[in-house]
């Protein structure tokens, strides 16, 4: 894909400087809208299925997405909503406006850096529940460090795949989280940007390795030393993004892309490859190729195999069964 793209001139003004920040600011108002799907209402978020996708959207467009211990709540319940059901395929998460998400709520951390807060609590001072207590536990392997636990890297655990569509600014804590997608698809608008040294911090929420397992430890190290600023383009070239679209293609673009999956793929063997990409990565070689031969004989007891193979000697698209399977309950783990 190499298409010309019309890059528009930024503002160097005060929003700009509030992103570098990884910070937005507060007015006392939030900006709220009300989505029900099925028996769920959410306030900070808003969630769509539209078979085979599942559009998650950060809903806070006057404060850049900005996160609140009630929107991380709501975030992984709908994400655990949309692995357990099985008109889904894959799922995307996005902002409204123009930001993805422009890292913690200002209030929340003043709060902390003053001693008052506690980043376990929601946006009215109670201590955060999570709802439901739907979420996603990975079928690990033996041996398995239990990574997929992390407060932010939980869609890793998720059995389907799922994307980032990055519409403008990622910012401080948003950084790991969209990294923690599986795919990121950006436009050039889109603006990834630490500010962690600048504020005293460290690499937040699991960054110290998704960073570096994406672009390498050397530009790892210069994006968290130096807090600047990388647009869509760069994004692409070092490996932050996949794809590089045009900001009024971008949720077509992914939503064609799960769609052609969900034609053309086996949502069983999806799930299986994602587990073996993240989990393998901690494992040598000679467990990875051991644990491989062990999925690739449990994947011809399946009937997708057999799908597979029928489809391609006939000539049609294949039928291949969603997820989660029959019998796997919610989260629809398959091992």
């Amino acid at each position: 894909m190499s298409p010309s793209f019309r890059l528009r001139a930024t503002n160097g003004g005060r929003w700009w400087r509030l992103v570098d920040a990884g910070l937005v600011p507060h007015d006392g108002m939030c900006y709220q809208r009300r989505m029900t799907d099925g028996d769920a209402s959410y306030q900070n978020i808003l969630y769509e299925v539209d078979d085979p996708v599942a559009v998650i959207t950060l809903n806070r467009p006057e404060h850049l997405n900005a996160w609140t211990g009630a929107m991380d709540a709501e975030v992984r319940d709908a994400m655990t909503r949309a692995n357990g059901d099985r008109r889904v395929v894959g799922i995307i998460l996005t902002g409204a406006g123009r930001g993805f998400c422009a890292g913690a709520d200002m209030n929340a951390l003043d709060a902390l850096s003053s001693g008052g807060g506690d980043i376990g609590r929601d946006d009215s001072g109670r201590q955060r529940r999570e709802p439901g207590g739907r979420f996603p536990q990975r079928k690990t392997t033996a041996g398995s460090t239990g990574d997929f636990d992390g407060r932010l890297t939980y869609p890793l655990a998720l059995d389907k795949p799922v994307i980032a569509a990055v519409n403008g600014a990622v910012a401080g804590m948003a950084y790991p989280l969209a990294l923690a997608c599986d795919l990121r698809v950006v436009t050039p608008d889109a603006l990834f940007v630490t500010a962690f040294a600048q504020r005293g911090l460290i690499a937040e929420w699991g960054l110290s390795f998704l960073l570096p397992r994406l672009v390498g430890p050397s530009v790892a190290l210069d994006l968290l030393m130096s807090s600047r600023r990388v647009g869509g383009e760069e994004a692409l070239r070092l490996g932050l993004a996949n794809y590089l679209v045009e900001p009024d293609e971008l949720l077509d673009f992914c939503r064609r892309y799960i769609e052609d999956l969900a034609a053309r793929c086996s949502p069983s063997s999806i799930a299986v490859m994602k587990r073996q990409v993240h989990e393998q990565f901690h494992a040598g070689l000679g467990d990875a190729e051991r644990e491989s031969q062990k999925l690739m004989v449990d994947s011809f007891q399946r009937p997708d195999f057999a799908e597979g193979v029928q489809s391609f000697i006939r000539k049609r698209p294949p039928e291949f069964a969603r997820l989660p399977l029959d019998g796997d309950g919610e989260q629809g783990n398959v091992s």
